[in-house]
């Protein structure tokens, strides 16, 4: 029962998510056509790229980025017509520059800055933690509690 339900997930995943009738003609396009897909984020599904998705949506990407290749537009030119169109969500690697710096930047120094406010908040305690000097009759009156 297990091999069964392996084979069936097997020959339900999205390899086969372009269909015959997107492909072109032209080996050289097809292939650029492909490695571009892989770049670029179905909008539908999360995290999966519009070469292995199945919705309308990602099928309608495959066929404007081959519909770009065959007018002659270089891969570059394909993603910022994309980019321009629906955003930087698209790309499932986005750019490290401009406002995407920030969130590239945020999480290692806020990182940094947690280690660092840890690290000083328990040099902090480690100084303090000794008990408050006892007065001299603080300190007998102990001194006879403790002997009993």
């Amino acid at each position: 029962m297990k091999r069964l339900l392996l084979i069936l997930c097997l020959l339900a995943s999205p390899v086969w998510a372009v269909k015959p009738s997107e492909v072109l003609d032209d080996p050289a396009l097809e292939a650029r056509a492909r490695v571009l897909s892989k770049g670029l984020r179905c909008l539908v599904c999360r995290n999966e790229n519009i070469d292995d998705s199945n919705a309308d949506l990602a099928r309608e990407l495959r066929v404007l980025v081959r519909e770009r290749l065959v007018a002659g537009d270089s891969d570059e030119q394909v993603v910022t017509y994309l980019v321009d169109r629906y955003g930087e969500y698209v790309l499932l690697k986005p750019t490290t520059g401009g406002a995407n710096a920030i969130l590239w930047v945020a999480g290692p120094v806020m990182l940094v800055l947690a280690f660092g406010i840890g690290f000083t908040y328990l040099r902090r305690r480690e100084q303090g933690a000794g008990p408050d000097q006892l007065n001299d009759d603080e300190q007998r009156r102990l001194d006879e509690i403790l002997k009993g």
